[in-house]
């Protein structure tokens, strides 16, 4: 699992666990994520399946795409498809995917890029291996985010943005025994390069066998981590949870998370994504493709596509990214 690593995480800048004691999240609920297949059939895991979206928002939904190693011929990915009305966040780990969409955003994204892009008022897009690993085979693992957008805001004109991993903002816990990849919103003063129209805070940290990590966490944001790999606990009880499932935490300004002192041999860390957002507290009304806040707008969306007002397919296909 490399997306973005470092030899030595002494040598980054740390986050200081909170001082004094602040008010520490308990942890509400562990789930585990059922396991189902997307796009043209590669393998999904529901990471939030479960969870009742008063506890998700201004998060919809998020897949962990494999992590799976395929052979020669099978890569998979999506065919084109409508979206509008919330913001995709693809976060690739291991392997490679390529993107391309109707507003002309596109590119590949491998170890630890990510994609953000930001349907508003609606467009045409694909996710597709790139044709060397359909050849070769190989690794794929990453996710991918379903972010709400404000009433407000739906109907924005689309966004694409590229996140290359070099640009991800790269910490350390006070000790060093945790990595932090910051990829969007502000953690502990420090700022992640994806720009949201929803706040919110999305980090990938891989702690060593028996680190701990607390972490300050905004108070008017809700807390969730979801285990890519390794085992470990959440909270100050020291609730238990491993790869594939989820943890949602209850109200504080922080947060805590501890890897077991012993992980699988295949997996040296505990590899796990947190995120938080300003709950945006609108009715939502999510079908498919599209994520509004009335039936009415729904069935908009759906006319909408059909009658081809979401964008054409491109005829070139999508440059790759530098």
């Amino acid at each position: 699992m490399p997306a973005v690593t470092v030899e030595n995480p002494l040598a980054l800048p740390r986050v200081a666990a909170p001082a004094p004691a602040p008010a520490r999240r308990p942890v509400r609920a562990v789930t585990t994520a059922p396991e189902g297949v997307e796009g043209e059939g590669f393998p999904v895991r529901r990471a939030f399946a479960g969870i009742h979206h008063r506890h998700l928002d201004p998060f919809i939904m998020m897949d962990q795409m494999g992590e799976v190693e395929y052979a020669p011929g099978e890569p998979k990915g999506t065919p084109w498809h409508p979206h509008r009305g919330f913001e995709t966040v693809t976060y690739i780990i291991d392997g490679a995917f390529v993107h391309q969409d109707s507003h002309g955003g596109g590119g590949t994204i491998t170890n630890g890029d990510t994609q953000w892009m930001t349907a508003g008022s609606g467009l045409l897009h694909i996710e597709t291996p790139p044709d060397e690993l359909v050849v070769s085979g190989g690794l794929f693992h990453g996710l991918q985010l379903w972010v709400n957008l404000p009433a407000r805001d739906k109907m924005l004109p689309p966004r694409y943005q590229d996140i290359r991993g070099g640009s991800v903002r790269l910490l350390a816990s006070e000790d060093g025994g945790a990595l932090i990849r910051l990829i969007a919103g502000d953690l502990a003063g420090h700022e992640g390069p994806g720009a949201t129209h929803t706040p919110i805070t999305m980090l990938h940290a891989s702690l060593s066998p028996g680190a701990q990590l607390t972490l300050p966490w905004r108070p008017d944001f809700n807390a969730l981590a979801y285990a890519l790999a390794g085992r470990g606990s959440a909270g100050e009880e020291r609730r238990p949870f491993h790869a594939g499932q989820a943890v949602v935490f209850g109200p504080g300004d922080s947060l805590t998370l501890r890897a077991d002192a012993t992980q699988d041999s295949h997996t040296p860390h505990l590899e796990v994504v947190l995120l938080g957002g300003l709950p945006i507290r609108e009715p939502v009304a999510w079908y498919g493709p599209f994520v509004m806040n009335t039936h009415a707008e729904l069935t908009q969306a759906f006319d909408d596509f059909q009658a081809g007002r979401l964008g054409t397919i491109p005829t070139a296909p999508a440059a790759p990214a530098a």
